[in-house]
């Protein structure tokens, strides 16, 4: 079974700086994949580049087709959305016009607002809209208390259940390990592990510099 995303070897820079170096990871349709990893590991910045909103080397490859010079609407339009770390809402609009303006390329299908209202905050109906196939999101728990935390993680295994495959960049390494069914550990820009979520939540590297704990 071909991958529905594949990266292959990704790099990305500001400047002189790489953020990201040689990544690779795929993920298969229906999955939840999580990347965890401290702060200013690159985790924000792969997700930016995957949505076109960075410049990268390397291949990156959607449902079999090469995303290279696609723009990000482009990218939207084959079935990618970002839900980014900062929500970038337009706090000066409505809650349904937040919800209808991610409804730009399927005008037609204003009806869903309603249910994508009750069913999650804001800035994830809004990328709802699109009707992805691949979500992704980047950091969905930040800032949030524990209560709402498993809520959204419950919606995030419910996303699944639709359809929605599911690219998650998380700082709640347990809570994405558990959702997950593939989890990498980024750090410095580089994938240092990767495996099934349920063998990483019992890895003693992972614990002891993730789950705060020492391992076994």
């Amino acid at each position: 079974m071909s991958a529905l995303l594949s990266v292959e070897d990704l790099h990305v820079c500001y400047g002189k700086v790489e953020a990201v170096s040689g990544v690779s990871l795929e993920m298969q349709a229906g999955q939840i994949v999580t990347v965890i990893g401290p702060n200013g590991a690159g985790k924000t910045t792969l997700l930016a580049a995957l949505m076109g909103l960075l410049p990268a080397k390397g291949e990156t490859r959607y449902d079999g087709s090469d995303l290279s010079g696609l723009t990000t609407e482009e990218r939207v339009r084959r079935g990618i959305c970002l839900v980014p770390e900062r929500r970038e809402l337009f706090t000066e609009m409505t809650v349904a016009d937040n919800l209808v303006l991610g409804a730009y390329t399927r005008w037609n299908e204003r009806a869903s607002v309603e249910r994508d209202l009750q069913d999650v905050h804001l800035a994830l109906g809004r990328a709802l809209m699109t009707k992805p196939r691949l979500l992704l999101l980047d950091e969905p728990s930040l800032g949030l208390a524990p209560l709402i935390v498993r809520e959204i993680f419950r919606i995030i295994t419910g996303l699944r259940e639709l359809g929605v495959s599911i690219l998650l960049v998380e700082q709640n390494a347990r809570a994405a390990l558990e959702t997950a069914d593939f989890g990498y550990v980024l750090e410095t820009g580089c994938i240092v592990l990767g495996g099934k979520a349920a063998d990483l939540v019992h890895d003693p590297r992972v614990i002891a510099s993730y789950l705060g704990g020492k391992g076994n």
